[in-house]
């Protein structure tokens, strides 16, 4: 039921028990006590909770049984006893439009108007707080003879509801609960009520295939960051990760092992003969996670996020890793594989950044490392943004970014985006490829169905609503089981395959043009095995029925777009701080004059682009959009935590590179004399750096030009000088980099010179001048032959 309902029904509940209670009183007076309703406590309004367990089949065929089962639980989760409950199972009319795959799970009840009648649960009496019942209903789905059916007489999309009934104690009977799924019906088995066999519904009822979608299918493998931020790279140090959790999902039976193993084992050819579903699958690899993975190989540590240089304990996936990368390359091996954005990165947020080598770690450096580490040749010709929508900057951002390989070439990448995400100018018409209006280079645009997407995000431990999602579409994932979020993938999947041209209701598109299934879940999804299975199951089976052909991501990307241009729609306001877009600005800034500051050894693996690289990701895995639509002040959380972590860590890098000044006072010989000082480079790679001297006028300081610090060392530098003054002077030096970004802390030096100055050359000329008086006196005697008084003395 839905929340807003239920809450009236109680109230309404209350009310009346209240007002009879109060009625009763009156009439038999004070001496007698009367029981008064207790004031409700129950867990949002609501007294029953019914969960669907089991829906068999979950895909009605004509080789299905005759009838539908659906098995679940009903739990009390009131503040009081409840008898007399009843369960019923009733059915809508078949979906015939894109929106009601959503919109009609929340239609009111009196829309089911196919109805079942009411199973009575433990005849009737009183379930107690806590407790809950099993229940099993069933209904043939089709009767020629008047039993009672859901009267389903053709394929299709089916909303269906199990409604429960009951009397809580002080109240009345009422409807208390209710949960709805989809059906599909994808041809309907003969109706075992007609005996004879030739009649029209004595025979099984198989779809329409004369007009099959084209099937295209996403296989996303990523996850939230794990590495610890503010580390730089290192070829010889483990990483750190902020937690373990990536061993377990890796390992068998956790999320990624299951995503793997439904792929694995839907596309082997016993189970995929003529590869129709390997030909329509790419799949979408976030490097991020490659990056983590591979590493995780090597040994890794785990650490604290908010202390990334703490303490540290050993990592326990290591085998995991190392099993779950080898059976990844098999997979992909000589298959269509995609890679996202770096860390699913926020595309509008890196494009508000005006940072182009962001831009380039996200966009374009992600098909290298995917390439470098799988061994494939994965397409440069799309990008997916993880949030299906992007604004005009990201558009023009991916077109404008260059290729980060020597010789490789990333021109004409379409962006894939959610319907909703753009708009049309024909709305009559669902193009599969758009033009993008008002971008800077006419960019292309491929766009997937919201509605299924949206039914995929709603698959799994952790469901959620995409921002892409209308808000008419939005329905309450927490109030639906498990089993009923699968239904509704499922339906939604087949929905196009199974809608029939022309059918009342029908949106004009179907006489415009192949029909397209465009599988595009969430990428960082979190179904279990058996739900990826069923996912892919369906899908294969719409191959095999003729419903579906296979198109592969190529011809998707190669389908021409209509001539009049889409205009992008502006993304929902589900992105990252604002603080944290201006850290990014800030700091990439930072890094890339470092990086430039930087030398490379050909002696040393560690390059000052591999030094630097984990830093700008770190600034990208702070953009993730990875965990938005769940619990977002945890992911915004993380996000702060990650971001601070990341200007820690660029901080320590431009500290570890400082002027060393020697202790006490600087004495000059002369005052000519050079200044002796020692640089300091901590870093485990050698930087060029240019000494910056703050000196009073009276000291002339050369510059002595780009000094090159050796890895984890230092150097002696002589800094000539020349002072005109014997005071003692405080000189400041510092170092930079060649763009003048200051590193380390600057060192004041005091400097004393035993010379004079001015005053020692006033006195040198002057003793000068009376020594030629002096001569001169006693040759001027001599000549006129006069002895000298002085001789005389």
């Amino acid at each position: 039921m839905r929340p807003a309902a239920t809450r009236l029904l109680a109230l309404l509940l209350a009310l009346v028990a209240t007002l009879a209670a109060v009625g009763l009183t009156v009439a038999v007076g004070p001496a007698a006590a009367q029981p008064t309703t207790p004031p409700d406590t129950s867990v949002d309004g609501t007294f029953l909770r019914i969960s669907v367990d089991e829906v068999t089949p979950t895909t009605v065929t004509t080789t299905s049984p005759p009838e539908v089962t659906v098995r679940g639980t009903v739990t009390n989760v009131g503040d009081r006893p409840v008898s007399d409950i009843g369960v019923r199972l009733q059915r809508a009319p078949a979906v015939r439009t894109d929106a009601g795959l959503r919109s009609a799970l929340a239609d009111d009840q009196d829309v089911f108007d196919t109805v079942g009648n009411f199973d009575e649960l433990a005849g009737g009496e009183p379930l107690a707080q806590g407790q809950d019942l099993p229940f099993t209903l069933s209904l043939p789905l089709r009767a020629a003879d008047g039993t009672l059916s859901l009267g389903i007489d053709r394929p299709g999309i089916y909303p269906m509801l199990v409604n429960v009934n009951g009397t809580p104690d002080y109240g009345q009977q009422a409807r208390l609960d209710d949960a709805t799924f989809l059906l599909p019906v994808a041809g309907l088995p003969r109706d075992t009520t007609v005996p004879d066999l030739a009649a029209p519904t004595g025979v099984p009822l198989p779809p329409d295939t004369g007009r099959p979608v084209a099937a295209t299918v996403l296989w996303p493998l990523a996850d939230r960051p794990r590495l610890a931020a503010g580390l730089p790279g290192t070829v010889d140090e483990k990483v750190r990760l902020i937690d373990d959790e990536l061993a377990t999902s890796l390992d068998a039976g956790g999320r990624l092992d299951d995503l793997l193993t439904a792929l694995e084992f839907a596309i082997q050819p016993s189970v995929d003969p003529d590869g129709a579903l390997a030909a329509s699958t790419c799949v979408a690899v976030d490097p991020d996670l490659l990056v983590t993975v591979a590493a995780m190989t090597r040994g890794y540590l785990v650490v604290d996020a908010a202390d990334p240089t703490g303490p540290a304990r050993d990592g326990t996936g290591t085998d995991a890793a190392v099993a779950w990368l080898d059976r990844l390359r098999a997979l992909v091996a000589d298959r269509c594989v995609v890679a996202v954005p770096f860390a699913q990165a926020d595309l509008s947020a890196v494009a508000a950044t005006g940072d182009a080598a962001l831009a380039q770690a996200a966009v374009a450096s992600p098909p290298d490392v995917v390439d470098s580490l799988l061994g494939v040749s994965s397409r440069r010709d799309v990008v997916w943004p993880a949030a299906g929508t992007v604004d005009t900057a990201a558009a023009d951002m991916v077109a404008a970014t260059p290729a980060s390989a020597p010789g490789a070439t990333d021109s004409g990448r379409s962006l894939l985006l959610a319907r909703s995400g753009v708009d049309v100018v024909d709305a009559g018409t669902s193009p599969d490829t758009v033009l993008l209006a008002g971008t800077a280079a006419s960019d292309r645009a491929v766009l997937f169905g919201d509605e299924v997407s949206s039914a995929l995000a709603g698959v799994g431990t952790d469901p959620v609503t995409p921002a892409f999602t209308p808000d008419a579409q939005r329905i309450d994932l927490t109030a639906d089981s498990r089993t009923a979020r699968l239904q509704d993938a499922l339906g939604a999947l087949q929905y196009e395959a199974l809608l029939p041209s022309g059918a009342p209701g029908t949106t004009p598109r179907l006489d415009r043009g192949p029909r397209s299934l465009v599988v595009v879940p969430p990428q960082t999804w979190t179904p279990d095995r058996e739900e990826a299975s069923a996912v892919l199951g369906t899908v294969a089976g719409l191959l095999r029925s003729g419903l579906a052909t296979p198109r592969p991501l190529a011809d998707l990307l190669g389908v021409t777009p209509p001539a009049e241009p889409a205009t992008l729609v502006s993304p929902s306001d589900e992105s990252p701080e604002q603080s944290l877009v201006v850290t990014a600005r800030e700091q990439g800034g930072r890094i890339t004059a470092l990086q430039s500051a930087l030398v490379q050894d050909p002696r040393s693996s560690l390059t000052p682009a591999l030094f630097a690289a984990p830093l700008r990701e770190d600034l990208l895995r702070a953009l993730s959009t990875a965990g938005r639509g769940g619990a977002e002040s945890a992911v915004e959380d993380a996000a702060r935590v990650r971001a601070d972590a990341v200007v820690a860590g660029i901080d320590r890098a431009y500290g570890a590179v400082t002027i060393l000044a020697p202790g006490g006072v600087f004495t000059l010989a002369s005052e000519a004399s050079p200044l002796l000082l020692v640089a300091r480079n901590d870093l485990p790679i050698g930087i060029a750096v240019n000494l910056a001297v703050d000196a009073p006028q009276a000291m002339e300081v050369e510059d002595i030009g780009p000094q090159q610090l050796p890895p984890r060392g230092s150097r002696s530098l002589q800094v000539p000088a020349r002072v005109s003054d014997s005071r003692k002077m405080v000189v400041e030096f510092s170092l930079s980099t060649s763009d003048g970004v200051e590193l380390g802390q600057p060192a004041e030096v005091t400097v004393r010179s035993n010379a004079y100055g001015r005053a020692l050359a006033l006195i040198t000329v002057g003793a000068g001048i009376l020594l030629v008086l002096l001569v001169g006196r006693r040759l001027w005697h001599r000549f006129r032959g006069q002895p000298d008084p002085a001789d005389e003395q």
